[in-house]
């Protein structure tokens, strides 16, 4: 005959984990919820957010005003509309797959010309490098000395000064002056003016060991809209016989790059 144990049970202790299917729940409800007010431009009232949904109007009711609370919703005159909350995730998301747009043509463009490839534009004053595609094989240049400083050494911020009317490239001078990085960095102010107004309009600018020692250069003028911007390349310098045909390749690319780089102003 089996035995039965009849030693006094111990005394409860609570779990502290939680109840995943009641919290997996929740957050089901909660976005049937979002999604029945995102079908209503004009917004809707809690019962039918409820009906929609297949929710008790209680439970609905809970779920709205708490969304509310945390900016996912807003509620007017009874009826609720998507919040800020949910506007920042919507262009949180877009900006992604915008950069990841850019990210994947400049990875083309570089596996297709065997060099790393760099996107800049000239915003608000600034240089800005959006995106580098590169590889282990072909690195991109080490940013020893900030970028935004030293437009007067680089492809890219001469690229992109070159664009600028004569009173924005004094500007950008005057805030940023101009110094020596390597033994082949242009010397002063009035020599790198007159190298910029010089440059030939949507033609390779090239930069030969100017900012690094060991690396050369080559970015291309284009125009995103009414901002000044840049594709670029970069070389070891005993490859330097490669760098203007390889501008040239680049130059050819540009025409299908346009559409995806054109997404990154907005970034």
């Amino acid at each position: 005959m089996a035995t039965v144990d009849t030693a006094p049970a111990g005394p409860h202790v609570p779990s502290s984990e939680p109840h995943p299917t009641t919290l997996i729940g929740s957050v089901q409800r909660a976005m049937r919820l979002l999604e029945s007010v995102a079908r209503h431009e004009h917004g809707a009232p809690a019962k039918q957010l409820a009906r929609e949904a297949g929710l008790a109007l209680p439970t609905a009711y809970h779920l709205l005003r708490t969304l509310a609370h945390e900016g996912y919703l807003r509620r007017e005159k009874g009826l609720f509309f998507l919040g800020e909350a949910v506007e920042r995730l919507t262009n949180s998301g877009a900006q992604q797959k915008r950069r990841s747009m850019v990210a994947d043509a400049l990875a083309q463009c570089r596996d297709s010309i065997g060099a790393p490839v760099y996107y800049a534009l000239y915003r608000d004053g600034e240089i800005e490098v959006q995106c580098v595609a590169d590889t282990p094989a072909n690195p991109a240049v080490e940013e020893w000395a900030d970028f935004r400083e030293t437009g007067h050494a680089h492809a890219i911020g001469q690229c992109l000064l070159s664009q600028l009317d004569d009173d924005a490239r004094r500007d950008h001078v005057d805030r940023y002056s101009v110094r020596s990085i390597t033994p082949y960095t242009v010397r002063d102010d009035r020599t790198l003016l007159r190298r910029l107004e010089s440059a030939r309009r949507m033609q390779p600018v090239i930069e030969r060991q100017e900012y690094a020692l060991g690396t050369v250069c080559a970015a291309i003028p284009i125009t995103v809209g009414s901002t000044a911007a840049t594709i670029a390349i970069s070389l070891p310098a005993h490859q330097a016989d490669r760098l203007l045909p390889a501008a040239r390749r680049l130059q050819s690319e540009i025409g299908r790059l346009l559409g995806s780089l054109s997404l990154s102003i907005s970034i």
